[in-house]
């Protein structure tokens, strides 16, 4: 298939490759629906099946012209990881909430980054980001779990809100570690890379006020959505121009329009659009997945798997324990935080050219791979865990 491709002008190459793409997408989560799996199990694995390892269905010079992709896709997440950041919110949370994810988060990141440095003799930068991306959990699978089971209580609440939050530690520890890693090319490079993270933050929280003066009321729906998504790109396009992650700026843009006063519906809007772009982002996630790669690295991979998941467990026990949370709470939180995909993949992606080379392509990978592992064991630990844990209530 590839080699007719190729035979064809190369927009034309570009269209039927993204129409294959996606239909290989949605004909997967098909499969993968059946074995009750996450769609974005399914999505990786068709990226899997018809990558350069396997069908080749697609030429990898067309491939490798989507890795803006991560981009785009970080920023939507971003933008909606943004929503959370409400003020309202975060003071009815009060610290207790936010010392429990961070103790989850960091003690997840602490585990997995000490073993790989000390004792994989991993590359130190490598595993700083591995560390990083480790903090993040997939809210998507737990959500949904919880939709299923109708689960409430006491417990249900504050994983939600812990749910909520974690991402943005994530965001935010990814981003502190790629400016230190920066920070180490030169005396520029000291300065740079926080000078321009605090002006695109800056220029997020502006855009996230503009927004929400241009959006008035008597905008139709499809003209919010016009503006909304043409500020987040053109957002995203000024991150790229200074080299830095669209996270924190697109996560700050998201807020600021939050706490303007504004409701969720705009959220519910944009993401709405996103499902498509997720899909191909996803996809070309699975495509880039080298299965050589793969089978050289078992043992990195595997200890990231279960580092992360002690470290989540450890950390929600000791948090839990030190704020007098319930035993259930300590006992099931870690392992509902257990699925791990969206955010981590699209890390990953930066973390690969951050790295570049041989280093960058085993970085990526090794991400690629436990989020398939985790999109199929995370939602089974996440039921279990919220079965048990439903129950509780807080001391």
């Amino acid at each position: 298939m590839h080699n007719v491709l190729k035979t064809l002008p190369i927009h034309t190459q570009i269209i039927i490759s993204i129409g294959i793409i996606i239909l290989s997408g949605f004909t997967m989560t098909r499969v993968t629906k059946r074995f009750h799996l996450p769609i974005v199990t399914g999505y990786i694995l068709a990226g899997i099946l018809i990558g350069p390892d396997v069908l080749h269905l697609i030429p990898r010079e067309i491939s490798s012209n989507f890795s803006f992709l991560s981009d785009v896709a970080l920023s939507f997440i971003a933008f909606d990881v943004g929503r959370f950041l409400k003020r309202d919110i975060i003071k009815s949370s009060g610290p207790a909430v936010i010392f429990l994810t961070l103790a989850e988060a960091l003690t997840a990141g602490i585990f997995v980054f000490v073993p790989s440095y000390f004792i994989f003799h991993l590359d130190f930068r490598f595993a700083l980001l591995l560390g990083a991306i480790a903090t993040a959990t997939a809210p998507a699978s737990t959500m949904m779990t919880i939709r299923e089971y109708e689960a409430k209580g006491p417990f249900i609440d504050t994983l939600l809100q812990v749910v909520a939050l974690d991402d943005v530690v994530c965001l935010l520890v990814f981003s502190t570690v790629i400016a230190s890693i920066k920070s180490g090319e030169g005396s520029l490079g000291v300065i740079l890379p926080i000078l321009y993270n605090i002006l695109v933050i800056a220029i997020g929280y502006i855009m996230g006020h503009l927004l929400s003066f241009v959006l008035s009321p008597s905008r139709s729906e499809d003209n919010r959505l016009i503006i909304t998504i043409a500020f987040l790109l053109l957002l995203t396009g000024l991150c790229q121009i200074v080299d830095v992650s669209p996270l924190l700026s697109c996560m700050v843009f998201g807020s600021a329009y939050r706490n303007r006063g504004r409701s969720s519906r705009l959220f519910q809007q944009v993401n709405t659009f996103t499902p498509p772009i997720m899909a191909l982002f996803f996809i070309v996630s699975g495509m880039n997945l080298s299965l050589r790669t793969l089978l050289s690295m078992k043992t990195i991979g595997i200890a990231y798997v279960l580092l992360r998941i002690i470290g989540k467990c450890v950390g929600s026990y000791f948090g839990a324990k030190a704020w007098k949370f319930h035993d259930n709470t300590a006992k099931y939180m870690g392992l509902a935080l257990a699925p791990q995909a969206g955010v981590a993949l699209g890390l990953a992606f930066m973390g690969q050219r951050l790295l570049g080379g041989d280093l960058g392509d085993v970085f990526l990978n090794i991400i690629l791979a436990s989020s398939v592992i985790y999109e199929i064991i995370g939602p089974a630990m996440a039921k279990y865990a919220i079965l048990h844990g439903a129950t509780s209530k807080r001391r």
